[in-house]
């Protein structure tokens, strides 16, 4: 490439749970600037989580990590042309995009959601995400299935 790679930008962590994970995630949330609209949601979410699911001896932030982690990808496919045919060729995720990817799966299926506030929304993604279902995690089954499906193409890997 002719142009350096962009410094990467240092988050700071946020004012309740002091986690740069937090910060990021609100970040994809936030639109049209709003942060603290943002941040809002995020939280209201997180004591939706925790009302919830009191029963679980987990806390909240415990949960929400957890539901991340059961909507990561660990595969993922590309399209490579190789000789005037289009290929799915199934590539592994890197750390950076995994993380990226979970979150906007998460916020995405949240947003398209039935409920009243983004908050209820968000909540209720974060409980079907940790129970391992909800659409964003099967957003993860479908890109693992398509990646299983195009195996036999892992040789054109770029």
């Amino acid at each position: 490439m002719r142009k350096t790679k962009p410094k990467k930008r240092i988050l700071l962590p946020d004012p309740k749970f002091h986690d740069v994970e937090v910060t990021r995630f609100v970040n994809n949330l936030m639109l049209q600037g709003k942060k603290s609209i943002a941040y809002s949601i995020f939280y209201d979410a997180i004591d939706m989580v925790g009302e919830k699911m009191k029963d679980s001896d987990e806390a909240p932030l415990q949960i929400w990590k957890k539901a991340l982690e059961n909507v990561t990808p660990q595969v993922e496919v590309k399209s490579r042309r190789v000789g005037g045919a289009n290929f799915q060729v199934p590539i592994e995720v890197r750390p950076e995009r995994k993380v990226s990817l979970s979150m906007k799966n998460m916020i995405l299926y949240a947003r398209k959601r039935a409920g009243h506030s983004m908050a209820e929304k968000l909540a209720a993604e974060i409980i079907a995400a940790y129970n391992s279902e909800g659409a964003a995690f099967k957003r993860k089954e479908e890109m693992h299935r398509m990646a299983e499906a195009n195996k036999a193409f892992a040789h054109f890997r770029i």
